[in-house]
């Protein structure tokens, strides 16, 4: 019996090159109807994610953020055309700075629609797969032995053209499950805990063990790409692997943590009501993976570098800056309306916490000029912001991202935790709360609003969630400060003041 066979004709079915474009919306929930994606929340599988009261509202943000593209005032920057079809801009290879430009502009008005609390919109994976696309040869130097022999760069260059031409959403996950880091995954009780390559056969190969963290599950395929810190010692390994499969394939699941969405009128939880992307351990039960939707196998070296590679990693952190810096400007302007509404801005302790936000935000910005302005075109012919300042960003905005929460919180007080429900003010002490919670330059509506919306990215549990989220986002803090240390080029410096010591 062969594997088809095995899976019962289930078996994924080919890529197809009819896609087009840009979708809708409703285009792209029409998609989640039809093959969701296989996840578990609660303890039940979540049949259709458009309606599960769990995982429905961030299906329709999701959707406003594909409207988008369709909007007259902004089709042009969100979108881009090639052979009479439009792209998400995101897909867009860069071939120059003002490539470039045009692209941070997309970046930053879809990290808009959500504050910036979006951290895996689609486009971050669009940045990927344009990238990996542009770069596809880096993975032919995979020659892995035996009697399949894959064109793995024409792999990547038929599924970068795919996920482009069909406007897919995609998620992926990294790293191994959590069991013991003072060990390799081959050392495990059981060798597939991690994902690993299980054989190999006509149709493909079959994956088993899990992969962590796959945020945004609610999409249409998962890509996994090779870790960077994969630690087995020898040439060849079953955990070296780059591959891509829809979230509905047959022996794949996703296990979701406890939503942060519980349910509440946007006016009392106005991000977690609509932007809890959720995140999930994502298993995989002998998985046959199609050989047309494998890129990479077996070779360690070529895993550990493939988003280097690629030049990946930066257009991937280009996205992640102007998402940063959108973040940054909705920290600012919350703090700002919050000084406003009480009539604080006068007290010089409360204009020193709002300059350490616009500090921040224009450290933030001068990084992605730099990056742009230092672009080069690298080896595939793609404009390639600098790494330069895309390391500076990675390893400064998670190190002082904490204090902008902090800072809200002190410059909100109390009224961050007086909050009554919109229910209480509808309810029969509505008089009362409009009466005693008005501030000075707002009506209480509108100050509960305000103060709902500051608690929501500083104290709730959404909150609380994106401050471990931005701690790790880029990776582990100090083998980031350790990753920028080898890279980076002291040279000129040292000799600058070794001259200076020599000078008479």
């Amino acid at each position: 019996m062969t594997v088809a066979e095995k899976f019962e004709g289930k078996v994924i079915p080919p890529m197809h090159d009819d896609g087009q474009g840009a979708v809708t919306g409703e285009q792209f929930l029409a998609r989640l109807r039809q093959n969701p994606p296989t996840l578990y929340i609660d303890g039940g599988r979540v049949e259709d994610p458009t309606t599960h009261p769990a995982t429905a509202n961030m299906c329709r943000s999701l959707a406003g953020l594909y409207d988008l593209q369709f909007e007259e005032d902004l089709r042009d920057t969100l979108t881009f055309e090639e052979d009479g079809k439009r792209y998400a801009r995101s897909f867009m290879e860069p071939k120059t700075k003002e490539d470039l430009k045009l692209i941070a502009e997309s970046h930053r008005i879809r990290a808009n629609y959500g504050l910036g609390f979006l951290g895996r919109a689609p486009d971050y994976m669009n940045a990927n797969v344009m990238a990996a696309g542009a770069g596809a040869e880096y993975f032919a130097q995979c020659k892995p032995e035996g009697d399949h022999k894959v064109d793995f760069a024409e792999n990547m260059r038929r599924y970068a053209k795919f996920v482009r031409d069909n406007d897919l959403c995609l998620t992926h996950a990294l790293t191994n499950p959590q069991v013991n880091r003072s060990k390799m995954a081959s050392e495990m009780p059981d060798p597939y805990i991690a994902l690993g390559v299980v054989k190999e056969t006509d149709e493909g190969i079959i994956v088993r063990g899990a992969r962590m963290m796959a945020t945004l599950p609610i999409a249409d395929e998962i890509l996994i790409f090779p870790s960077t810190v994969l630690k087995e010692n020898a040439d060849k390994s079953r955990y070296a692997m780059g591959f891509a499969i829809p979230c509905n394939a047959p022996g794949v699941s996703f296990q979701c943590r406890e939503p942060i969405d519980v349910g509440r009128d946007p006016e009392d939880h106005p991000l977690s009501s609509r932007f809890d992307e959720q995140d999930a351990f994502v298993i995989f039960d002998d998985v046959l993976v199609p050989w047309e939707r494998v890129f990479l196998l077996y070779d360690v070296e070529l895993a550990n570098k493939a988003y280097a590679g690629t030049d990946a990693v930066l257009h991937m952190a280009y996205q992640v800056v102007n998402l940063k810096i959108a973040k940054t400007e909705a920290f600012l302007g919350v703090a700002q309306s919050i000084v406003n509404a009480i009539g604080s801005g006068g007290f010089q302790h409360v204009q020193a916490k709002i300059a350490e936000i616009i500090i921040m935000l224009e450290i933030m910005k001068g990084l992605e000029v730099a990056a742009r302005e230092q672009a080069t075109v690298n080896k595939y012919g793609v404009m390639t912001p600098a790494r330069g300042p895309l390391d500076a960003a990675r390893n400064y905005y998670p190190a002082n991202h904490q204090r902008l929460p902090e800072l809200l919180q002190l410059l909100g007080a109390s009224g961050i935790i007086m909050m009554p429900s919109k229910a209480d003010r509808e309810g029969p002490l509505g008089p009362q709360i409009d009466k005693f919670l008005q501030a000075g330059n707002a009506s209480a509506e509108d100050r509960l609003k305000l103060f709902r919306l500051a608690w929501d990215m500083s104290m709730s549990s959404f909150a609380g969630r994106q401050s471990l989220y931005e701690k790790y986002f880029f990776g582990d803090p100090v083998r980031m400060h350790s990753a920028l240390y080898e890279v980076y080029d002291s040279s000129e410096p040292v000799l600058r003041i070794q001259e200076f010591l020599k000078r008479k």
